[in-house]
């Protein structure tokens, strides 16, 4: 061992010299060389190896080389990893790594200096992917060599090689079983470097450290529990770590504080409702084994009442031993906890998740449950059947007639600094404006018992007797009526029943507080016998209400009866109730039942939220059925909008054209009678040279005169007619959309559509009639300047013959003849064309015209379609989605049932096997 450490020192040459010799070791070697040299068979090696380590010493690294290439003998390896050395020193370091490269070796030693070497090169060179390899070679060969594990702990550290730096500390701690090793691994932990690694990486290093420190194992565990919380592989770890705590024998007498409150922690994570109850049976039934296993003291109650709870909602997913266990320590271990405190953060998990799941906001739960928070004050609700005196007897306590009418909401009169007045449903807590506006709420009888009205206002006697009064709607025989009212009866300390003095204790009224004692068993009911002053003989009053009382003991024996009449001296009768008061008053246990009704309220939450779901689900279908009907019925509306379009456009086209029609053929008919009537203007002395000039001037101005006396007013006359039956025929259009409006305004219970046609398109119609018929110019006609054969002939005949009196009769009669005789029908076709040139852009206009006169009930009826199938697909993806994951309404509702019944256990601790509900 001492030569390889001078073989690694390069110190070898010491043997070489006596160390009491004060001599220079190159002195020394040189005449340990001579002296060997002169032996017949010398070994000079070891004096060259020896040399070579003193020249290298020196820094003569050539001589070095020189004295070290020479060497044959079992020091050769060693020589070729110095000859390596010296060139890294040197600075020629490609050699040097070929050297070092090709040494192979079986000395653990010179394999581990060789590769340490090799690693300095590499990272000298910044190879740092070489480096690591030759690294962790170096560890995997000769883990126990002096520093290896240090040095590439320090390098892969400094590299930031975290996967390599756990992967040595993980390796290095079950080989070594040092909690040196241990705590690295759990700085790297710290750190947050091991998540990559799958969590069963560690399972071997955790069972190793369980054998050799406990205290330290679960400072490990619980470092990995907490770095792996809010990672993906958290379930993974949950899974691995709880089947690894399953095989070791765990003492709870060991105090595992820190698991405890890691498993008490997780549980609560995991029933939160933020996984799915098919993702915990796999883990949550063993978490909850362990936990029993282990827990402390301040966790034993909390465990076994998770045990208890999750066995009763999951049967036989926990061993029977686990939940015999927890039985008998839930039985038989007190435990002290703010058990409001606890309960509260229940019932806000739940409100925050049906907020989050929009199941609504819930705001008179949330009220009720502030009420019932609220210690300093009792609750008393007065109730009784309809016309019984209730709101007599209330206004007496208040001092005022706030209750001058039966009421249709359950009302709390409580003490206040100021008057303020609030309405709360489900939906919202909206303050009123004033008296006025709760008198109107009063009145009100549609949806009136889905509010609850809270009257604060300053009143003494409900400030010194700390009540707040809650007055009910009169009891019926309406049983939905009854069911809202009964929602509040675990808001209430005590019930207050009225009884009519005329007829007390009728068996409906018995019926009623039986119906209320089912609802409420443990709330004490007192009585008021109102109107006693209906008896003007004292003793008849009395006897009455003896009777009365005796009755109402027979049944309910602690009940307390107070006579009461609006008649009364009211100060006598206020002392009185005050008396009475006290007596109703419920203050034993108070916590602990206020606490019960808690309990109460966040059950009945639960399933309310449950039926929600339902009532989602129930209301999406018919959602989706009512749109579908709606679309159906809009899409048959808007194709008969649109048939009715296309016929009233034929309609108004075809009777233009009519019109237009019958205008020509009275132009075809007239025109030519008028150019024929001309011929009286030929006279036998006329100048037949220019005569078709003047002729042709004539007849244009006779036509002109026609057309503008004639025909253009009987033609404004017509299109007026025209446009009161466009007008009518329209009108029948709106009638028939107003109707159909009106029949989509009942099934969408508002009025969503409104389907006015645009009357404007006739006042611009009759604008455009107005102008173009107002005056028309015939444009000059060419009638008898034309090249037919017999114009030609006819006009130069009069200018060769014109002049000849002689031949003027011929003339004459020639002319009269042909303009009588002149077929006029493209003359008159032309007029014809001329005279509705000015309506042609009119006329084609009408089916452009008409669709801007239906366009709104178009677009109102094709954005009610669009809307409608929008809410279909929309609300069918919702029932997609409900259908395919009902666990996404389910479960989170089932786990905190399974908190409640854990905080249930948990209030029964060490009384005995008994339970809260």
């Amino acid at each position: 061992m001492a030569i390889e450490q001078q073989l690694k020192d390069k110190t070898y040459y010491q043997m070489f010299i006596n160390e009491h010799e004060n001599i220079h070791p190159i002195l020394a070697l040189g005449e340990a060389f001579q002296e060997e040299a002169q032996k017949d068979l010398p070994d000079l090696a070891d004096i060259r190896f020896a040399q070579g380590e003193v020249y290298f010493h020196h820094k003569d690294y050539e001589a070095a080389i020189f004295k070290w290439e020479n060497i044959t003998n079992e020091l050769e390896p060693w020589a070729r990893k110095n000859i390596a050395d010296a060139y890294y020193e040197l600075g020629m370091l490609s050699q040097a790594e070929d050297i070092y490269t090709a040494l192979e070796v079986d000395d653990p030693t010179l394999r581990a200096e060789v590769a340490l070497k090799l690693f300095s090169l590499y990272i000298h060179r910044e190879k740092v992917n070489e480096a690591v390899t030759t690294i962790k070679k170096a560890v995997q060969t000769n883990p126990d060599y002096p520093n290896v594990t240090s040095i590439a702990r320090d390098f892969f550290e400094k590299e930031e090689d975290w996967s390599n730096a756990v992967e040595l500390a993980v390796n290095e701690a079950k080989r070594t079983g040092s909690l040196e090793w241990f705590d690295i691994l759990l700085s790297y932990i710290e750190m947050g470097v091991t998540k990559a690694f799958a969590p069963n990486y560690f399972t071997q290093a955790l069972v190793n450290l369980y054998n050799i420190d406990v205290k330290k194992f679960e400072q490990l565990v619980s470092a990995f529990w907490n770095s792996w919380r809010n990672e993906n592989t958290y379930l993974t770890w949950m899974n691995e770590v709880n089947h690894l705590l399953l095989n070791l024998d765990l003492n709870r007498d060991d105090n595992w504080s820190e698991l405890s409150k890691l498993h008490k922690e997780t549980y609560i994570s995991l029933i939160a409702g933020g996984y799915f109850i098919k993702e915990l049976q796999d883990y949550v039934p063993v978490l909850l084994t362990n936990w029993m296993r282990l827990a402390d003291n301040k966790n034993i109650v909390p465990a076994a009442a998770s045990v208890l709870a999750w066995n009763e909602l999951f049967p036989a997913s926990l061993a029977v031993n686990i939940v015999e266990e927890a039985e008998q320590l839930i039985s038989v271990t007190s435990f002290d906890m703010d058990e409001l405190e606890e309960c509260l953060k229940l019932f806000e998990a739940i409100m925050t998740w049906a907020e989050s799941n929009e199941m609504g906001n819930n705001n008179r739960v949330r009220w009720i449950v502030e009420k019932i928070v609220d210690f300093d004050t009792q609750h008393l609700l007065v109730t009784g059947i309809c016309d019984s005196g209730k709101s007599t007897f209330i206004n007496t306590i208040l001092g005022e007639d706030l209750q001058d009418s039966p009421t249709s909401s359950v009302v709390m009169f409580s003490h206040g600094q100021e008057e303020e007045i609030f309405e709360i449903n489900d939906e919202e807590c909206r303050k009123l404006s004033g008296f006025s506006d709760f008198r109107e709420r009063m009145g009100r009888l549609r949806n009136a018992l889905n509010s609850i009205i809270e009257f604060n206002y300053p009143n003494n006697f409900l400030k010194e007797q700390k009540f707040a009064l809650m007055d009910t709607p009169g009891l019926n025989g309406n049983q939905q009526d009854h069911y809202e009212v009964f929602k509040y009866l675990q808001v209430a300390d005590s019930i207050l029943f009225v009884l009519d003095a005329n007829e007390p204790l009728t068996n409906k009224e018995r019926a009623i507080i039986n119906q209320i004692q089912e609802q409420a068993p443990d709330l004490p009911i007192h009585f008021i016998i109102s109107k006693m002053d209906v008896f003007e003989d004292e003793q008849d009053a009395l006897r009455i209400f003896e009777e009365t009382k005796e009755a109402i003991h027979s049944s309910w024996p602690d009940a307390q009866v107070m006579p009461f009449s609006s008649q009364y001296d009211r100060n006598q009768q206020i002392g009185d109730l005050k008396e009475f008061l006290k007596l109703c008053k419920n203050t034993r246990n108070i916590e602990d039942k206020r606490l019960a009704k808690l309990l109460y309220y966040i059950r009945t939450t639960i399933a309310g939220l449950l039926q929600k779901r339902i009532d989602i689900e129930n209301q999406l279908i018919e959602t989706v059925r009512w749109n579908e009907e709606m679309h159906m019925k809009l899409n048959g509306g808007l194709n008969q909008l649109k048939d009715t379009e296309l016929h009233k456009s034929r309609m108004i086209t075809k009777m233009f054209a009519e019109i237009k029609e019958s205008v020509e053929v009275e132009l075809i008919e007239n025109v030519p009678k008028i150019l024929k009537a001309c011929a009286e203007l030929i006279k036998e002395d006329s100048n037949f040279s220019t005569i078709h000039l003047d002729l042709n001037k004539e007849m244009n101005k006779r036509l002109q005169d026609y057309l503008e006396e004639q025909v253009m007013p009987k033609f404004y006359r017509t299109m007026q007619e025209w446009i009161e039956n466009c007008q009518e025929e329209l009108g029948q259009s709106q009638e028939f959309l107003y109707e159909l409006g009106d029949g989509f305004n009942q099934m969408y219970g508002e009025e969503y559509v409104k389907l006015d046609c645009d009357f404007k398109v006739l006042d611009d119609w009759r604008r455009d009639i107005d102008r173009m018929t107002s005056h028309f110019q015939l444009e000059t006609v060419n009638i008898l300047l034309r090249r037919t054969p017999s114009q030609i002939l006819l006009k130069s005949a009069g200018k060769l013959f014109g002049a000849l009196s002689q031949n003027k009769s011929m003339l004459f009669n020639k002319y009269k003849s042909f303009v009588e005789n002149e077929d006029y029908y493209e003359i008159a076709k032309t007029v014809s064309r001329q005279f509705f040139q000015p309506f042609e852009l009119f006329e084609k206009s009408f089916e452009r015209d008409v669709h801007l006169f239906y366009k709104n009930p178009l677009n109102q009826l094709n954005r009610c379609l669009e809307e409608a199938q929008s809410e279909i697909e929309l609300n069918q993806e919702k029932l997609k989605e409900l259908n395919a994951n009902p666990e996404l309404f389910r479960d989170p509702l089932t786990l905190f049932e399974v908190r409640l019944r854990q905080f249930e256990w948990m209030t029964v601790a060490g009384k005995g096997m008994q339970t809260v509900y």
